[in-house]
């Protein structure tokens, strides 16, 4: 039986406090728990843009919905967007205060934030084991789009696998590459074949040094002083190292480079000292999930995307 709530309250805000860190987190493991599902909600990654961020200047969107009774942090959705049209939603509500419309109330209000931001879509995530959040979604009349795996290194795996150079340089990028790397992102993960017009190509180049603040370095890798790929990694307060956007060009793929690229990305999150590393991979690509696997990649969970009507 549900609790009942007596002093409702909703908080909004543009960004994350350390003590809005703190309540969402606890909820997210108190429903983890209870549910045995696993969050996507980038809590650690938005706490650590406004720590490290110097611009202080005030944005007016939205991206934290809180829902309270009283004290208690009870519903939160957490809204992210990383540069492309398609804002991401991923949220819960405290076991003991559901069925009170508590996530609706939030949902409307992110449809309207995003309306608000001309967003191109709304991604909602919800984990492959959670029943209630996929007939919530059905109900909502969010439509199935695609799912991915989460996955974690195995360091007893990785020790045992041969690494090999193949005579490729990994280098850190510059601004210099920075549309070089633009032209990669969209050749790996849009169906932008590369051919961009002006306009286009400099609203996706993105700020090396920026990024770099928040713990996030793209690297490059070269054969015959030639690009051929790149990665993007990212620490998280010093534990968890993260392996994103990592492509081979089409032309040099089959060689081995994919393979090298990854487990150079490893060593250089290992040199950080990080003590975990993980990456996310489309279901359907059998061929990036094999190469993952061979190098000591575990799936730990499998997250859903549906796309809502705004």
């Amino acid at each position: 039986m549900s609790k009942t709530i007596t002093e409702p309250w909703i908080k909004l805000k543009n960004n994350l406090t350390r003590q809005d860190y703190q309540q969402i987190h606890a909820l997210e493991t108190l429903c983890a728990n209870e549910d045995q599902v696993s969050f996507k909600l980038e809590l650690d990654y938005k706490l650590s843009v406004e720590e490290t961020s110097t611009d202080k200047v005030c944005h007016h969107h939205i991206n934290e919905f809180m829902y309270f009774d009283g004290e208690q942090l009870i519903g939160y959705i957490g809204l992210c967007s990383f540069g492309g049209p398609a804002m991401e939603i991923n949220g819960m509500v405290h076991p003991d205060y559901r069925r009170q419309r508590i996530f609706t109330k939030l949902l409307e209000l992110v449809v309207s934030e995003c309306k608000k931001r001309k967003s191109g879509s709304i991604l909602a995530l919800c984990d492959h084991r959670s029943v209630s959040g996929q007939k919530f979604l059905e109900k909502a009349g969010a439509i199935y789009q695609s799912s991915e795996f989460e996955m974690y290194l195995n360091r007893e795996t990785y020790e045992t696998i041969q690494k090999e150079t193949l005579g490729l340089t990994f280098r850190k990028a510059t601004n210099e590459d920075a549309r070089e790397i633009a032209r990669q992102d969209a050749i790996y993960f849009s169906d932008i074949t590369g051919e961009e017009n002006e306009e286009d190509a400099d609203e996706k180049i993105p700020l090396l040094e920026d990024e770099e603040e928040h713990g996030n370095i793209t690297y490059l890798l070269e054969k015959d002083q030639q690009v051929i790929g790149k990665v993007k990694l990212e620490t998280i307060n010093g534990v968890t190292g993260g392996i994103y956007g990592l492509g081979i060009l089409p032309e040099y793929r089959g060689k081995g480079y994919g393979r090298a690229l990854l487990l150079k990305s490893i060593e250089k999150l290992l040199e950080a000292k990080a003590t975990e590393i993980m990456l996310q991979v489309a279901t359907g690509n059998s061929k990036a999930l094999n190469l993952y696997q061979s190098c000591g990649f575990q799936e730990t969970y499998r997250m859903d995307y549906y796309e809502l009507n705004q």
